[in-house]
């Protein structure tokens, strides 16, 4: 039995703001694709889709990265509700707003493609369609609060990689340039990387030991007690 038949209608959306990194770039990445319906058609927009009645909002924003990457058991966190009446010239819509974390070496690329998506710089970042673009500026303020209270950087990365590009990702995601010589020490005194016999020579002849994140030790410290500040 419906009990609230007299209440009006108001739909229910996700929207998915798709961070990314590769461990040899400079920058962090969004993941946008051009809207193929109106209203709106042919602008950039992030990835979004209404929450059907049988799913929860958690499923729903699962759902929409699964379909465009590919990928399953990415890093997600609810960000905001966005309910101004007027936000979408398409009807009354609230759109609950949540940010990922993703390998971009790891992504299916051949998916993403079909679904018409790109990779596009933060320098780069279009104007996109309604309030998408305030939805990025918070997801991005709370990704630097996170990367700097929680260990969730490495989500971007792979399982090894080296300190320069771990620091490259830091750079990346506070868009401002680190003392190399701090940002290492920093990194090491927390003991929470393993380091690997093998090294990284792609970049240089003398080449950069690879690290491992040790989450095991992590969670031990931190249920001790412990604060990670980078």
């Amino acid at each position: 039995m419906d009990f609230y038949q007299q209440e009006h209608r108001t739909l229910v959306a996700v929207d998915s703001i798709i961070f990314g990194f590769n461990e040899n770039d400079y920058e962090l990445k969004l993941l946008l694709l051009k809207r193929n319906f109106e209203p709106a058609k042919g602008e950039w927009s992030l990835m979004g889709g209404f929450v059907t009645p049988n799913e929860s909002l958690d499923e729903a924003a699962l759902r929409i990265v699964q379909k465009l990457t590919g990928l399953e058991n990415v890093y997600m966190e609810q960000l905001y509700a966005f309910g101004d009446p007027h936000r979408d010239p398409g009807g009354r819509i609230i759109s609950v707003a949540y940010f990922s974390l993703i390998k971009i070496n790891e992504y299916d690329k051949e998916l993403v493609k079909k679904n018409g998506a790109s990779w596009i710089p933060l320098s780069e970042l279009p104007m996109l369609i309604f309030d998408h673009n305030d939805m990025v500026s918070i997801a991005l303020r709370k990704l630097r609060i996170r990367a700097r209270t929680q260990p969730i950087g490495f989500e971007l990365l792979p399982k090894k990689f080296t300190i320069p590009q771990l620091q490259r990702l830091y750079e990346a995601i506070y868009q401002k340039p680190f003392d190399k010589r701090n940002f290492r020490r920093k990194v090491l005194t927390m003991g929470l990387l393993d380091k690997l016999e093998e090294k990284e020579k792609e970049t240089s002849k003398k080449g950069a030991f690879y690290y491992q994140f040790n989450t095991a030790k992590y969670e031990e410290l931190l249920r001790r007690g412990f604060n990670f500040e980078l």
